[in-house]
């Protein structure tokens, strides 16, 4: 099926984007040429991994405001006056992996619309530059995203559609994305059988993908990532013995990403607190909390709130009490249910979580 299909049944609510994504009016013909340059593409991915590096270490909410004035000043008018060339696609693909850290972004921060409009805007700049791998890239972030804000059904169709573009490319770790996406909707939905049926097409694709290379904005899909995800699937379904070593395993990340290994260690604590070990969850607790002190991030604050939820039963307990007490001094209310921008608040005692 093509793509445009898996989209609309996706509910992903595309539009033709054309010259209403970029900013501005025409320019005109004799300033076009002044203005385009070979290494159009290079420039920008350039500075899209140096924004990719500050937004895992620091959070969104660091740089989205530079993010989103390059996008304005100097992408979107690259984007107006490209032409026909050999660099076109080029051109498109590289703006497509720069909308897409600005949605993730924006996602972080808070902002659930401007992230939505982002993501859209990347998926339609893949098609224009005929990316099929980076298409599925677009499709299963947009999954975890809808897992995030509480719309299971929409993340199961979006990581089908994910799958399907990445069989198209011939991508195995694509692939392997796109399983453990659609797995951890499956979760959601309390569907058990799906879910490990995904979780495992996901482990054999991820295996057979040792030698493939990876481009830069896919570096972060690693075995501690999926580890995470698994761990998420697990928990979501009720299974916390069995999340554990998956979520101890997602630890084992490399240096650069703070904010992921604040989401990795506030997950485990909420696998523990699930299983009554009050003190060993809230010594993770603990260790959350101290990152989330220097990582902008709105989900991590969610991470928290959510982990509050869980300990709240026992709030009156030593070790929760002084982990309580560490998270309101940074601004965190454990007690408070956990807020997803655009979606109904979580009930208390409901599964599903916010995730990586």
């Amino acid at each position: 099926m093509h793509r445009r299909q898996f989209i609309k049944s996706a509910g992903a609510g595309l539009t033709a984007v054309g010259a209403s994504l970029l900013v501005g009016t025409v320019p005109n013909p004799n300033q076009r040429r002044s203005r385009e340059r070979p290494d159009a593409s290079a420039e920008i991915r350039e500075m899209t991994q140096v924004f990719r590096r500050l937004d895992n270490r620091y959070g969104g909410g660091h740089s989205r405001s530079v993010v989103t004035s390059y996008l304005n000043s100097t992408v979107a008018p690259l984007l107006q006056e490209s032409t026909t060339g050999g660099g076109r696609s080029e051109l498109f693909a590289a703006a497509a992996e720069l909308h897409h850290l600005a949605g993730w972004m924006a996602y972080d921060t808070g902002h659930h619309a401007d992230g939505h409009t982002h993501l859209r805007q990347a998926l339609r700049l893949c098609h224009e530059a005929d990316d099929e791998r980076l298409a599925s890239e677009m499709l299963a972030g947009m999954s975890h995203q809808a897992a995030f804000h509480g719309a299971p059904d929409s993340a199961v169709d979006l990581a089908l559609a994910s799958q399907h573009s990445a069989k198209r490319s011939g991508s195995k770790i694509l692939q392997a994305e796109a399983a453990v996406m659609e797995a951890h909707g499956l979760a959601l939905q309390g569907d058990k059988t799906g879910c490990l049926a995904a979780l495992s097409r996901a482990e054999e694709t991820f295996n057979k993908s040792a030698a493939e290379a990876r481009p830069d904005w896919l570096t972060y899909f690693d075995h501690a990532y999926l580890a995470a995800k698994f761990a998420h699937a697990f928990r979501d379904l009720g299974l916390a013995r069995d999340a554990e070593p998956f979520a101890r395993r997602s630890l084992e990340m490399t240096d650069g990403y703070e904010r992921g290994r604040l989401f990795n260690t506030a997950l485990l604590a909420t696998i523990l607190a699930d299983q009554r070990r009050l003190e060993e969850s809230s010594a993770l607790g603990m260790e959350a909390t101290a990152l989330a002190s220097s990582v902008r991030s709105m989900r991590g604050t969610s991470y928290l709130q959510d982990l509050g939820t869980r300990l709240a039963p026992h709030r009156n307990v030593n070790p929760v009490k002084a982990l309580f007490q560490s998270m309101t001094e940074i601004g965190v209310s454990p007690l408070d249910q956990v807020s997803r921008p655009g979606t109904p608040v979580r009930a208390a005692g409901r599964r599903g979580t916010p995730h990586q």
